[in-house]
C-alpha cells in the first residue's frame, strides 16, 4: 500500500496539514513513521476523502443527479463566459478545479448562465486516462 506524506495528502483532501495532524491526532487517520516522517496509508486517505466528498452537500445544487446515466458531474459556479453569436466557452471552478466547455450561445441563454451562477460540468467520455503522481 502506498504510504503519503501530510503534506500531501492535505493537498489531495483540500486542508491544512494541521488539520490532518489533528486527525491523526483524533484517530482520524492511522499515521506511522517514514524516515522520521508522519505518512498515511493511501487506503486510508482514499475512504476519508470519499467520507468527506459525502459530507458535503453541493450536490444538493444539481437537480439532475438521480435522473442522467452520466455518474461524473463537478458542481461549482461559473467563473468566465465568452460568447459569440454561436458559441460560448464557460469556465466553472468546482472546487480546486477548473472545468472549461465549449457549449451554444443559445443553450447559455436558456440556462440563464452568468459568472456567479452556480452549474454542473457533466463529463461522459468513452475513454478516461489516468496518470499516477509518483507519491
Amino acid at each position: 500500500m502506498p504510504h503519503i506524506r501530510i503534506r500531501t495528502v492535505a493537498d489531495l483532501l483540500g486542508v491544512s496539514d494541521d488539520t490532518v495532524r489533528r486527525w491523526v491526532d483524533q484517530g482520524r487517520l492511522e499515521a506511522g513513521g517514514d524516515g522520521g516522517r508522519l505518512s498515511v496509508d493511501g487506503a486510508f486517505v482514499a475512504a476519508l476523502a470519499q467520507e468527506l466528498a459525502s459530507e458535503k452537500h453541493v450536490d444538493s445544487l444539481d437537480d439532475g443527479i438521480e435522473r442522467r446515466s452520466s455518474r461524473n458531474h463537478l458542481t461549482g459556479i461559473v467563473t468566465r463566459i465568452v460568447s459569440d453569436t454561436v458559441m460560448s466557452q464557460v469556465e466553472l471552478q468546482c472546487g480546486a478545479y477548473r472545468v472549461v466547455s465549449l457549449i451554444s450561445t443559445e443553450a447559455v441563454e436558456q440556462l440563464g448562465l452568468e459568472v456567479g451562477s452556480p452549474a454542473t460540468a457533466v463529463i461522459k467520455a468513452t475513454n478516461v486516462s489516468i496518470e499516477g503522481t509518483g507519491t
